[in-house]
């Protein structure tokens, strides 16, 4: 397992300003772990659409949504760090931003083959994303749309709670304020890898009685 190797990775005692530095490197060092597996993952995902394995594509699909979920939620951590006692060892780690997470440069990579991937099998199905919906639970295509729709949610809440850490702990101005680091994460908050199946959902017919139409 290469423990020794991956708990020699954080400064050491000797080296730290800041007792909190621990905590910020093991959060993020941790999180670059489970992005690599959801990279894994979704590589997998696209590689099993193309074959036209969408049960096993989906099921592989929640595991990096998993994932997704899990580093989501140990952002919880960074909010037991004072405002003041991130300036005071902000110096040890220099200046950087998600952007710059070579975890999630391959998320995004790895989302985009993806949805070339379903792409290729709506053609291959002869059903364009406006008719996937409303949902046929016992259709493959329609389940594996399902999953990356909830893959593209999780992705947003991830941004979303990243957002509201960097004002908590690092003290950044809020995203009306012009040139404020966090107005780019704001914006970002708003994406989608998948925009045609929103829309799909968005615009399937419902019935008067507002049930989905058959």
């Amino acid at each position: 397992m290469r423990t020794d190797t991956l708990l020699g990775l954080q400064r050491s005692p000797y080296e730290v300003i800041h007792r909190d530095e621990l905590l910020f490197q093991v959060v993020h060092q941790s999180s670059e772990l489970w992005l690599k597996l959801a990279t894994a993952e979704l590589t997998e995902t696209a590689v099993q659409t193309d074959a036209g394995e969408l049960s096993v594509a989906e099921t592989l699909l929640a595991r990096a949504t998993l994932a997704l979920r899990l580093i989501t939620d140990q952002l919880d951590m960074l909010t037991r760090i004072s405002p003041m006692d991130f300036q005071a060892m902000q110096p040890a780690f220099g200046n950087g931003s998600g952007a710059e997470s070579p975890g999630w440069r391959q998320v995004q990579a790895a989302s985009r083959r993806l949805g070339r991937a379903f792409d290729g099998q709506l053609a291959h199905h002869g059903v364009p994303a406006a008719k996937l919906y409303p949902v046929d639970l016992s259709d493959p295509l329609h389940r594996l749309a399902e999953a990356m729709v909830e893959w593209d949610e999780r992705v947003s809440l991830w941004r979303v709670r990243h957002y509201q850490v960097a004002l908590r702990v690092g003290s950044h101005p809020p995203a009306t304020t012009p040139g404020s680091p966090t107005t780019m994460l704001a914006k970002l908050a708003g994406h989608r890898f998948f925009p045609e199946l929103w829309q799909a959902r968005i615009c399937s017919p419902v019935h008067e009685n507002g049930t989905a139409a058959p």
